[in-house]
């Protein structure tokens, strides 16, 4: 079985790396903190772990993870349901938009057209994976998409 996740990102590519990790991660609205004086956002998610084979019974595993974004400036949100704390809102990726030189924009984008926008000097990210995992029967599929959710 994988063992625990931890990544780092300083760029797009290594934030791709944490994209797939993430994808169709599941995070409610009030584990979702955002640190002006530390200059950090900060997100709890439950996380599909696409990297563990399913188990001999055919159940996969998920584990909860913290996706934590440094150095960070502006944070802004679009259609974000901040006044349901208990709102579980599903992560499809995240990425760099194109930006002005000294400046990393990352997008954090979930179903229902729901995102989460940070600028800041530069690209800095980890994401750790918390606990033990446990399994699960569902395994998030796209269909209709002509994506593998998988890869």
């Amino acid at each position: 079985m994988a063992g625990k996740l931890k990544l780092r990102a300083f760029d797009a590519d290594d934030l791709q790396v944490i994209s797939a990790a993430t994808q169709d991660a599941l995070v409610a609205i009030k584990d979702i903190g955002w640190f002006p004086d530390e200059k950090q956002l900060a997100l709890v998610v439950n996380r599909f772990r696409w990297e563990a084979p399913a188990d001999g019974d055919g159940a996969w595993s998920r584990t909860h993870a913290a996706l934590v974004f440094h150095q960070v400036d502006t944070v802004r949100h679009v259609d974000m349901p901040l006044g349901e704390p208990d709102r579980i809102l599903e992560l499809l990726s995240v990425g760099v938009e194109p930006a002005d030189a000294g400046k990393a924009v990352v997008l954090l984008r979930f179903a229902a057209h729901r995102t989460i926008r940070l600028e800041a000097p530069k690209l800095l990210c980890h994401l750790e994976d918390l606990g033990d995992p446990w399994p699960t029967r569902w395994r998030p599929d796209h269909p209709g998409t002509g994506v593998d959710a998988a890869g």
